[in-house]
C-alpha cells in the first residue's frame, strides 16, 4: 500500500479501538493492516499524533485485547512539554504514558541528555524511572564517547510533576576521569526556575582570609518567598553564615541581606563575631507615589571589605517617598550616615539628615512659573558648640532650614529667529542653628535674581543632507546679596558645566546663593552628519562686573573673569560615544577635565575616562587628583571572553584597583575565573587579593543560559 494521506486517515486511529472519541489519535504511515480483528499493525515512516505527543517509529503493533503498543525504532517521541524520549524499541500503553523502552535517552528541554539501558514509564507519565543512566547536557564529537562532563548513576528517577530528577550512586566525571561521588542527588530539571536545593559552589581566596568554599542553599518558601543560607569556610578556620532573604508582593519586594562571621582577622589571639545587616525594598503605594527604603548596620569598619560585601567607606540608610508628575515633584527622605573611614568621628559628622521637597509647574502671564517648598535638617551626636577637630565646622551644628521660592521665565522669538527670554526667582530662608558658637540663632534672608538672555539659533542644511545649527547665547544676571551670617553645609562642591552655564545660581544647594551682577556668555554648535554620526561644541565664560569672592580655585569660577568651558560630544552611530569637558584659565592651564568614552560592538565593549580636579582645601582634597578609568568586556574566541576594568592615578604613578574576569561557556558548562586587587591603604581598607573560581554545569534547573556549542575537530 502506497503512503496513506492525512485527510484519507483522519478517522483511522490506532488508539481508537481502547480511547474514547475525545482522545483518539491520528496515524500516518506506508502500510496500515487489521489482523485477527483486534490487532492493528502499521509499518513504514510512521507517525502517530496524539494529546500532544508525537511518535516517529519503524514499525508498530497495537493489540486491543491488552491494549499494549509493541514499538519497533529506531523511535522517537515528544511529549506536550517539549520532552523527548528516542529508543531502539518499547512496549508501552495505548496512551504512551507508561511502559517501557530499551537502549533508550531522554532528552529534558531539549538540552539535559539522560541514555539509559532501559527507562520505565508509569503513573501516566508522571515517574520516568531509568537504569544504568549517563546524564550531560555536553555535545559528544563524532568517534568520540566521552562528553566534557557526565553524571553516571545507577538508577534515576524523573518526577514530571514535581520537576525533579533523582540520582542513586551518582558518579560525577570530567572527560571521563571521576572527581566526585555521590550516594544519593537531587537536582532539578531544565524547565524549574525555583526548588529548594544547593546553588552553584564558589572557591574564593583574598589575602585576608584565605582559600574558602562558599555553597549556597536555596529554601523556596511559597511563590513569592525564598531563603538562601550560604556558608563560608576557609582553610585557616573562619566562619560565616550569610543569610539572603526576598519576598515579592503585589506593590513591590523587599530583600534581607546579612553574615555572623568568627575570625581572629582584628586580634590575632582571640577570635570574633563579626557581621552585618541590610535590607532594602522598593513599593508603588499607587496615585503615582513611591516608597523606598535601604539600611544597613555593621559590626566593625573593616568588615564590609574582608568579606567583599562592599567598598564603601561611609555608610547610608535611607527612606524615600517620592512622586513624580508631569507639572509636580514631591518627595520626602530620612537618611542615616555612618562613616568607617580613617579619621571619620561618627559624633561630629552628620548623623541623620531630613530632606521635604515640593515643586510645581504652572502657565503664568504667557509664561512658565514654578513654586518650590523645602525643609532640611541636620542633626550631629556631639554637643560641642566649637570646631575641636578642624574641620572648619562646629562638632555639634544641628540645623534647620524651611524655604519656600517662586521663579518665573518667559521666551518671545523674533521674525529673525532670535530669542528672547526674561526670567526671575526669589526665595526666602529660614534656619535654625544649634550647638554652633558662631552661627547659632534663627537667622532669616531673603534672596533673589533676575536675568535677560538673548540666543540666536542659525541653521544650515547641507547639500548632502547634513544640517548645522549654531547658537551664540548672551546672558545679563543680577542677584541680591544675601545675608551671610549663615553657614554654607550643602554647596562646597561646584561645578562649572554646560548644565549651569547660563544658570541664575550655580551652588548645587540651598546654603550659599551666587549674588552680585555678571554675564554668562557662550556659543554652541551642533552638526548631523547623513551617515549618522554628530558631533556637538559649547564653549562660554561667566564676566563679572565686580569679583564677590564667592568661589574657590578649583570651581573654576573664581575671579572677576571665570575660566573657560570648552566641552564637546560625539556620537558616530556606529558604536562609539564621546563626551568631553574641560575647565580652562586664560593660559589653558587646566582646572578641571573629564573624558568619557564608550564603545559597543558584538564582540568587544570599551569604557573609560580621564578626570582631573585641582586640589582645593574648602573642596577637602589636599592633592590634585588625575585618575584613568577603564572597563572592557571582549570575546576571545566562541566560548571565552574576559573582563577588564582598573583605577590608575596618575599622580601616585600606581594601580588604585584592577580586577580580571575570564569565562568560559559552552554548552554544558559555565567555567568563571575572577581576580581582582584593591590598593586603597587605610586602618579600615588595607590592600588586598580576592580570587574567585566558579563552575556551573548548564543543563540543570532555570539557571544561566547555554552559550556556543562545543566545536567538534573534523
Amino acid at each position: 500500500m502506497g503512503r496513506l494521506s492525512f485527510a484519507l486517515l483522519i478517522g483511522l486511529t490506532l488508539l481508537g479501538f481502547a480511547a474514547r472519541a475525545q482522545d483518539r489519535a491520528t496515524l500516518v504511515a506506508d502500510s496500515v493492516t487489521v489482523q485477527s480483528g483486534t490487532t492493528l499493525a502499521a509499518t513504514g515512516h510512521v507517525e502517530v499524533f496524539f494529546k500532544g505527543q508525537r511518535l516517529t517509529a519503524s514499525a508498530i503493533t497495537y493489540d486491543q485485547t491488552t491494549e499494549r503498543l509493541i514499538i519497533t525504532g529506531p523511535l522517537r517521541i515528544e511529549d506536550a512539554n517539549g520532552n523527548v524520549f528516542l529508543a531502539e524499541q518499547a512496549d508501552l500503553s495505548a496512551d504512551m504514558t507508561e511502559g517501557l523502552l530499551t537502549s533508550a535517552r531522554l532528552v529534558l528541554n531539549r538540552q539535559l541528555q539522560l541514555a539509559a539501558a532501559q527507562i520505565q514509564r508509569s503513573d501516566g507519565g508522571r515517574i520516568t524511572a531509568m537504569r544504568a543512566v549517563v546524564a550531560s547536557s555536553c555535545t559528544i564529537c563524532k568517534g568520540s564517547t566521552t562528553p566534557l562532563w557526565e553524571i553516571r548513576a545507577r538508577e534515576v528517577v524523573h518526577d514530571a510533576a514535581a520537576q525533579q530528577i533523582y540520582f542513586s550512586g551518582a558518579q560525577l566525571r570530567f572527560y571521563g576521569l571521576p572527581v566526585l561521588y555521590v550516594p544519593i542527588l537531587r537536582v532539578p530539571d531544565p524547565d524549574l526556575t525555583r526548588a529548594t536545593g544547593f546553588l552553584l559552589p564558589k572557591i574564593r581566596s583574598t589575602t585576608a582570609l584565605g582559600a574558602g568554599l562558599q555553597l549556597p542553599y536555596f529554601v523556596v518558601l511559597g511563590q513569592s518567598r525564598d531563603l538562601t543560607f550560604t556558608p563560608y569556610l576557609t582553610v585557616v578556620g573562619n566562619q560565616t553564615m550569610a543569610l539572603r532573604y526576598r519576598q515579592a508582593f503585589a506593590t513591590g519586594a523587599i530583600e534581607i541581606n546579612g553574615a555572623v562571621s568568627h575570625d581572629n582577622l582584628n586580634r590575632a589571639d582571640t577570635a570574633d563575631q563579626r557581621g552585618y545587616v541590610s535590607a532594602s525594598g522598593n513599593f508603588d503605594l499607587g496615585r503615582d507615589y513611591n516608597l523606598s527604603f535601604y539600611g544597613i548596620s555593621v559590626s566593625d569598619e573593616a568588615y564590609l571589605s574582608d568579606y567583599g560585601v562592599s567598598s564603601a567607606d561611609r555608610l547610608e540608610s535611607q527612606i524615600y517617598l517620592e512622586r513624580v508628575r508631569r507639572d509636580l515633584n514631591f518627595s520626602a527622605q530620612i537618611v542615616g550616615f555612618r562613616s568607617v573611614r580613617e579619621g571619620d568621628s561618627n559624633s561630629t559628622l552628620p548623623t541623620t539628615v531630613t530632606n521635604l521637597n515640593y515643586e510645581k509647574r504652572f502657565p503664568l502671564y504667557g509664561g512658565s512659573a514654578g513654586f518650590t517648598f523645602d525643609t532640611h535638617s541636620v542633626y550631629r551626636n556631639s554637643t560641642s558648640p566649637v570646631d575641636d577637630n578642624g574641620d572648619g565646622v562646629a562638632d555639634g551644628r544641628d540645623l534647620g532650614r524651611v524655604s519656600a521660592g517662586f521663579d518665573w521665565n518667559r521666551n518671545w522669538t523674533a521674525q529673525n529667529g532670535m530669542v528672547l527670554r526674561a526670567m526671575g526667582t526669589t526665595k526666602i530662608d529660614s534656619y535654625t542653628i544649634m550647638e554652633d558658637a558662631i552661627y547659632g540663632g534663627r537667622p532669616q534672608r531673603l534672596s533673589g535674581a533676575a536675568g535677560v538672555e538673548l540666543r540666536w539659533p542659525m541653521v544650515k542644511a547641507g547639500p548632502d543632507g547634513s544640517a548645522q545649527v549654531l547658537e551664540p547665547v548672551l546672558q545679563i544676571v543680577t542677584a541680591s546679596l544675601p545675608d551671610l551670617s549663615v553657614p554654607n553645609s550643602d554647596s562646597t562642591l561646584v561645578e562649572l558645566d554646560e548644565g549651569n552655564l547660563y544658570a541664575l545660581d550655580r551652588y548645587p544647594g540651598a546654603d550659599a546663593i551666587e549674588a552680585g551682577n555678571w554675564l554668562n556668555l557662550g556659543v554652541s554648535w551642533l552638526r548631523e552628519a547623513p551617515q549618522g554620526w554628530t558631533l556637538g561644541v559649547t564653549a562660554g565664560r561667566v564676566v563679572r562686573l565686580v569679583d564677590q569672592d564667592q568661589f574657590t580655585a578649583a570651581s573654576g569660577l573664581d575671579g572677576q573673569k571665570s575660566d573657560w568651558l570648552l566641552a564637546w560630544s560625539l556620537d558616530n552611530a556606529d558604536g562609539l560615544a564621546m563626551t568631553n569637558r574641560l575647565v580652562v584659565d586664560d593660559s589653558l592651564s587646566l582646572t578641571k577635565g573629564e573624558l568619557r568614552f564608550d564603545y559597543t560592538k558584538p564582540t568587544l565593549t570599551l569604557s573609560g575616562g580621564y578626570e582631573y580636579l585641582l586640589a582645593d582645601a574648602r573642596e577637602n582634597r589636599a592633592v590634585t587628583a588625575s585618575e584613568i578609568k577603564l572597563e572592557a568586556r571582549t570575546a576571545l574566541s566562541g566560548n571565552w571572553s574576559a573582563d577588564l576594568s582598573g583605577r590608575y592615578n596618575l599622580r601616585a604613578a600606581q594601580l588604585a584597583q584592577s580586577a580580571l574576569e575570564l569565562d568560559f561557556r559552552n554548552e554544558c558548562i559555565d567555567l568563571t575565573l575572577s581576580l581582582s586587587r584593591s590598593y586603597a591603604s587605610s586602618s579600615s581598607l588595607k590592600p588586598s587579593t580576592d580570587f574567585g573560581l566558579s563552575v556551573e554545569l548548564l543543563g540543570f534547573g532555570g539557571g544561566s543560559g547555554a552559550g556556543p556549542s562545543r566545536v567538534c575537530r573534523r
